[in-house]
């Protein structure tokens, strides 16, 4: 039986679902699922990229902000946890870095959250040299000091879609002879979240609401004890996110590394993604005893923690190689400097400045 079979005998035995739980199912279902199944999803035979899939640089500079994180909080035992480590790329790169520093890593206590066991086979044959902690849910954690971080997982949570009518309506999906989407009045949870973000939509004006990245953001809050979050992802605050050139949402699918809107196609063998709302995951995280420590774009944070000098220094050491070491790196900076966006939260720390937090960004966060 396909997903798509599962999802319509669901829908005939249930009713309609919401877009949310549709999302959910074709994301995450148990073997079937795109995050569950054992298809390629990331890299040349799969369907889209990630910063560590170019080079290891990335993850050499996530490292080094990890490391200036590591003597903020004095120079003790530290945990790193990174949550969703797809193939275990960028894990094994900031671990290379990590490793650098004898001190740091004596003291270094590293976990991935992941809770897709393809994906978590994949990262333990990667990492099988490396000394890494597997944990299927961030509950499985408590009392963390050190620094929880990811790169692009909130906006791979299932969302809701709602479009403003005379009144907040949410997307349904039912089935007749194909997949249909039903208006439905939004419920008091939706409509809070937009009131709570002081968001006003225009009529119709269609969106994505993600209370998942809330419930994600709670959790992770309530178990960091002292330290640092920092979320590497696509999305906008919600003064951005809600402009009216916007008013179609921001729900994408990938396919054969090519993008398209059509969430109810390849069910199970593309991804679906929304932009995050960066203000939500502050306004939540505040809530929880999260402090911003600031928000920037993916080519200002790696200014910030040197990458100018990182290229100076490869052009001095390895000329002949120079050119095509140096071109992933520009489209870090170029091509996804701008779209992918970091933020930093932090708790039960006072003052402190990071580096890659250095340079000033067009975008703010109003808190």
């Amino acid at each position: 039986m396909t997903l798509s079979d599962l999802i319509i005998q669901r829908i005939k035995r249930e009713g309609p679902i919401s877009f949310r739980d549709f999302m959910d199912m074709a994301l995450y279902y148990p073997g079937l699922g795109y995050y569950t199944s054992d298809k390629e999803k990331i890299g040349k035979t799969g369907d889209f990229y990630t910063s560590p899939n170019l080079t290891p640089v990335f993850g050499e500079m996530l490292g080094k902000q990890i490391e200036e994180m590591w003597h903020i909080l004095g120079k003790r035992k530290f945990t790193v946890v990174e949550m969703g480590a797809g193939m275990g790329l960028l894990s094994g790169d900031v671990l290379a870095y990590l490793e650098k520093n004898q001190q740091l890593i004596r003291s270094l206590n590293y976990c991935i959250v992941e809770k897709s066991p393809s994906m978590q086979n994949r990262q333990k044959k990667l990492l099988s040299d490396k000394k890494v902690n597997w944990y299927h849910s961030i509950n499985e954690l408590k009392d963390i000091e050190g620094c929880i971080f990811s790169n692009e997982l909130p906006d791979a949570f299932p969302v809701h879609i709602v479009e403003m009518n005379n009144q907040l309506m949410e997307v349904f999906v039912g089935h007749e002879k194909n997949f249909i989407e039903i208006l439905k009045l939004a419920s008091t949870q939706l409509t809070s979240y937009l009131k709570e973000l002081d968001v006003t939509l225009q009529s119709g004006f269609r969106t994505e609401i993600n209370l998942d990245a809330i419930k994600w953001i709670q959790e992770v809050g309530s178990i960091l004890k002292k330290g640092f979050i920092i979320t590497i992802d696509y999305g906008y605050p919600s003064d951005e996110l809600y402009q009216e050139y916007r008013n179609r949402g921001t729900l994408m699918c990938y396919y054969n590394h090519s993008v398209n809107e059509l969430p109810f196609e390849n069910i199970g063998k593309q991804d679906i993604t929304s932009h995050v709302n960066f203000s939500a995951l502050d306004h939540w995280g505040r809530k929880n005893g999260l402090e911003l420590c600031g928000f920037t774009d993916q080519a200002h944070f790696l200014m910030g923690l040197g990458i100018d000098e990182y290229l100076k220094d490869l052009q001095e050491k390895s000329p002949v190689d120079y050119y095509k070491k140096m071109l992933p790196i520009k489209s870090l900076i170029m091509d996804m400097g701008e779209t992918f966006k970091i933020m930093i939260q932090k708790k039960g720390i006072g003052q402190a400045e990071l580096s890659g937090l250095k340079f000033p960004f067009r975008y703010k966060i109003n808190s």
